[in-house]
């Protein structure tokens, strides 16, 4: 089995191809993973993602970060792989290269409505972030949040191997994150032998791509972190993080991640509410050279420039009172495809160019 790779080898590969900047992409005719990944609406979706996609390439970016989706896979094996493959090969057509995440704790208790979801036609409820009224995205919940890993940990783990067999030499594939926020939504502990299993599946499969898992939780205090977001920087090829603090946050966050010696990836950012703006990170990731996905790209179903639920009640215990609810939380399109705000597409577009220029002469290390 092979072991995690040597710095040399992951900054080998980092060097070799221009700066890595995207989106957490979902289309926006999607409202959750399942609507993403199920047969139902398939086509129309299929070309919606298509022209945001063309979109998404006039912008800059050249990689999209997106969630798989379990349960599909389960209910109906050979078509969920058979969409996967043509949404990569859609990808691939404008130039674009994916990074798959497979496990994910941050999920809704088993008590909630939207726990288990069906497929067919999805609902949802209108100003609420990710659709839900009652999502993860909350402080009021106090159990963990559920998914099928619990249950049914061979069958997932079955998947993830499947998975990473599939594609493990597939170019269009960039990076592996094998773990969506471990640990959050009180998962903790429940998630440390599910997230050592599917480092090891992707060691015992050896892809050609570098693998992570990010740590969400680390901050510009000196704190030890926690044992699962500790293994996952320990054992990442790549270091991987989200922040949606600010400006001085994340100086002081990357500060503390080069420690390491590793490419340094920031897979979520952009929240405009808690004073996370194009204007100030995007910037800071060029000047660093640190790859970097925002959250959302066009406005739609998902509803992510909406507030996370959990601001709104802390705002209103006067636990947070500067925030700022005047600006969208995430995503950079409006529906038309106009602009949330113009000046941000000219901060991103003049930098992805100048960086790819750079890379073009040599000039990227």
């Amino acid at each position: 089995m092979e072991g995690q790779w040597t710095k040399e080898r992951v900054w080998e590969w980092y060097n070799a191809r221009p700066w890595i900047r995207g989106c957490n992409f979902m289309g926006s005719d999607v409202i959750n993973w399942l609507d993403m990944w199920q047969e139902y609406g398939f086509e129309e979706k299929l070309k919606t993602a298509d022209r945001e996609i063309e979109l998404l390439v006039k912008t800059g970016y050249n990689a999209i970060r997106t969630l798989l989706f379990y349960p599909i896979w389960k209910e109906d094996h050979d078509g969920c792989m058979q969409r996967l493959e043509r949404y990569l090969s859609m990808l691939d057509k404008h130039g674009v290269k994916a990074v798959l995440v497979l496990g994910n704790d941050c999920q809704v208790t088993k008590d909630n409505p939207y726990c288990f979801l069906k497929s067919g036609p999805q609902n949802c409820d209108w100003g609420y972030h990710g659709g839900r009224k009652r999502s993860q995205h909350s402080t009021l919940s106090t159990e963990p949040g559920y998914w099928l890993i619990d249950d049914e940990p061979e069958e997932v783990y079955a998947w993830v191997r499947e998975i990473l067999e599939t594609y493990k030499n597939d170019e269009r594939i960039l990076i592996w994150d094998l773990y969506n926020e471990p640990g959050n939504c009180r998962r903790e502990k429940l998630t440390i032998p599910h997230i050592k299993r599917f480092f090891e599946i992707a060691r015992e499969v050896n892809p050609i791509q570098p693998i992570t898992s990010g740590s969400w939780r680390i901050n510009d205090k000196d704190e030890e972190l926690c044992e699962v977001e500790q293994y996952v920087l320990d054992n990442s090829d790549i270091i991987s993080y989200h922040s949606y603090s600010t400006y001085i946050e994340n100086v002081q966050i990357i500060r503390k991640l080069k420690q390491y010696g590793r490419p340094i990836i920031n897979t979520e950012w952009l929240g405009r509410v808690l004073h996370n703006t194009v204007q100030e990170i995007f910037p800071l990731f060029y000047v660093e050279k640190i790859g970097c996905f925002n959250w959302g790209f066009v406005a739609g179903k998902y509803q992510t420039y909406e507030p996370w639920e959990a601001s709104w009640e802390q705002y209103y215990r006067g636990e947070q009172p500067d925030l700022d609810f005047t600006k969208w939380f995430h995503d950079l399109y409006r529906p038309n495809f106009r602009p949330y705000d113009p000046k941000e597409i000219e901060i991103i577009q003049t930098l992805t160019r100048a960086a790819d220029k750079e890379f073009e002469e040599g000039r990227n290390v």
